[in-house]
Parts: C-alpha cells; structure tokens; sequence
C-alpha cells in the first residue's frame, strides 16, 4: 500500500466520521467512541501527509505546490477539533461556532489535500 493511497483512505474515513458526528450532533447524540476513531483516523492522516512531505525511511519524498498547505490545513483541523468542545462548554451558541469553523478548515484541508494528490 502506497503512503499516498493510505493516507487518502484515512482522511477519506476522518472526512466520513465527521459527516456522520455532524448528523449525530444535529440529533444531539453523543458517542465518544466513534469521536476517538475520528480523531484517530484525522490524526493518522496527517502523519501520513506529513511522512509524504519530509520523506519517508526509505528516502522517498512527494513534493508539491499545494502539499505544505494541505498539511498547515490539516494540523489546524486537529487544534480546532481539539479545542471547540473545550472553549465551547460555557455556551451552546460558541459550541455551534466552533464547531462550524472544524468543519470548514477541515473541509477545506481535505479538498486541498486532494488537489495535491492529483497533482504528483
């Protein structure tokens, strides 16, 4: 399996999750353990994005234009998902904000992320 490849089927999977805890939160449902696997495959993700920019064991690295920037976007992603539901407990309103703006940087770091894999 290709890191580029791995690294696409896991934010593919991060990127389902969300869609789905969205759903969950509009129903206003909580399950911590399909947040932890969203969290995880996220945070698998960049590692692998990561891997992919500064060069893997094997010396082999993937440049591109849009790469840095999906990688930037990604890490963002994982602080604001980290800290929305910490800075949002006070108010229901600040929550919704918060958590809107994960969603739009992740969002965007996913697209952006793609564009450089159809870029190599």
């Amino acid at each position: 399996m290709t890191a580029p490849f791995l690294a696409a089927a896991l934010l593919t999977a991060a990127v389902g999750l969300g869609l789905y805890l969205g759903l969950l939160y509009l129903r206003r449902v909580r399950k911590p353990v399909v947040v932890g696997a969203h969290l995880l495959l996220g945070a698998a993700g960049l590692e692998t994005t990561v891997v992919m920019l500064r060069g893997a064991p094997d010396g082999v690295t993937l440049a591109g234009s849009y790469g840095g920037a999906a990688a930037a976007l990604l890490a963002l992603t994982l602080v604001s998902g980290f800290s929305a539901p910490l800075l949002g407990k006070g108010s229901r309103r600040t929550a919704n904000i918060l958590l809107a703006t994960h969603a739009g940087i992740g969002v965007t770091a996913f697209v952006l992320f793609l564009v450089w894999l159809s870029s190599l």
